[in-house]
């Protein structure tokens, strides 16, 4: 539970409503920008929510990202311990070695080698959305579109079978749970390395044109041989980066959309709104749900506060993206606005390597979808939407519509 007294406020802070922002956020954003907070372990950590601090914690070197400090703080139930127990993911590596994990693969995500994707997402995405016609109604759009979309693309960028997308999907569920205890977490991460590293094995025999392939020849070519962990840690962040937060994202804009006929109209009428209305929707509801993490390693400012070396912080990129000094009406939802400054995807050093794909499979995914249903429609009241404030991914766990 979240407290919202002037004396304490326990994080993470649950959503209690898919538009609105906790009010706890806005009073300390307002009155506390830098303000403490208890974590789930007892310990406490500063809370960081105005726009311009969120920015300025995750571009600084002397916090760190680095989970594998004892010290690091824990919002999650085994979070730490899971990864520990494996090569780290680049996104928790500082400075130089960050810097050397992340160098390799840029250009896989480049704006040029995502332009080209375009062809195969859009034959990928109508083709979800010819299945789904065919189908008895209401359809849950989730397991029939939303969770498949990415799934697909993401598989092919790794050079992955598709058939095992399933046993990933359940997986991943638990894991994004906060929920799933310690061991569970633990458990569940060994599965999903060990499932990586049988693929690094096919592809040094059977390599081919997808990015984990030409990772392995990369590392032959400069090392003589491969770090097979470190590949398995990489293979599976762009695994669970890629898939759960489009698939989640899928799902929040169709259902805002269906719920804004005025919006929707404006889209349908002006398809190069499109990208905007992304943008907008990855401001508005920032699904990363617990911001960007970090632990100094010496003496930081941060706002009005000087956060001494050891102490944990936590930048609220949910609050930052809602914070009116950076969008005007920020509790609106405004499609007629440049809001690509937000920091949905992260600032600074880790900002999001994946960007360029994830907007364009979501502008992809909306303009084909509203322009191939024009008469799709929820199939329940609001009411009945089951939405995942038990996550570490934001989004709907069902949403069925008709036509």
């Amino acid at each position: 539970m979240t407290s919202d007294t002037h004396d304490e406020v326990r994080f993470p802070i649950q959503r209690e409503c898919p538009y609105a922002i906790p009010p706890v956020y806005t009073r300390l954003r307002d009155e506390e920008p830098v303000s403490q907070v208890v974590l789930p372990d007892g310990r406490k950590a500063w809370l960081v929510t105005r726009y311009d601090d969120v920015r300025a914690v995750m571009s600084n070197p002397n916090l760190s990202s680095d989970r594998r400090n004892k010290d690091f703080p824990v919002v999650v139930a085994g979070q730490n311990a899971a990864l520990a127990k494996h090569a780290p993911f680049m996104i928790i590596l500082d400075g130089a070695e960050h810097a050397a994990a992340r160098r390799p693969v840029i250009s896989e995500f480049s704006v040029r080698r995502v332009a080209a994707m375009k062809p195969r997402i859009q034959e990928i995405v109508d083709g979800f959305i010819d299945d789904m016609l065919l189908l008895p109604q209401p359809v849950d759009l989730n397991q029939a579109f939303s969770l498949p979309v990415p799934s697909l693309v993401v598989s092919e960028i790794l050079g992955m079978p598709y058939e095992g997308h399933e046993y990933f999907m359940e997986l991943a569920d638990v894991l994004l749970r906060r929920t799933t205890d310690e061991q569970g977490r633990i458990a569940i991460s060994v599965k999903l390395r060990n499932y990586m590293d049988k693929l690094i094995e096919e592809k040094l025999d059977n390599p081919g044109d997808d990015l984990l392939s030409r990772q392995i020849e990369l590392q032959l070519r400069d090392d003589g041989e491969i770090d097979r962990p470190q590949l398995a840690s990489l293979a599976l962040l762009v695994l669970l980066a890629g898939h759960e937060t489009t698939a989640n994202m899928i799902n929040l804009g169709v259902y805002t959309a269906l719920s804004n006929p005025a919006m929707l109209s404006e889209i349908k009428s002006s398809p190069k709104k499109i990208a905007s209305f992304v943008d907008e929707m990855l401001r508005f509801y920032t699904i990363p749900d617990f911001g960007a993490h970090r632990l100094a390693t010496a003496d930081v400012q941060v706002g009005d506060v000087l956060v001494m070396k050891g102490e944990a912080v936590i930048a609220s990129t949910f609050s930052a993206n809602r914070d009116p000094a950076a969008f005007e009406n920020p509790e609106n939802i405004n499609i007629n606005r440049d809001t690509r400054h937000h920091v949905a995807f992260g600032y600074g050093p880790h900002q999001c390597l994946g960007q360029n794909l994830g907007r364009l499979e979501l502008q992809i995914v909306f303009e084909t979808i509203f322009r191939r249903i024009p008469s799709l429609e929820l199939a329940v009241d609001e009411s009945q939407l089951s939405f995942k404030s038990d996550a570490l991914v934001y989004g709907l766990y069902e949403l069925p519509v008709r036509w």
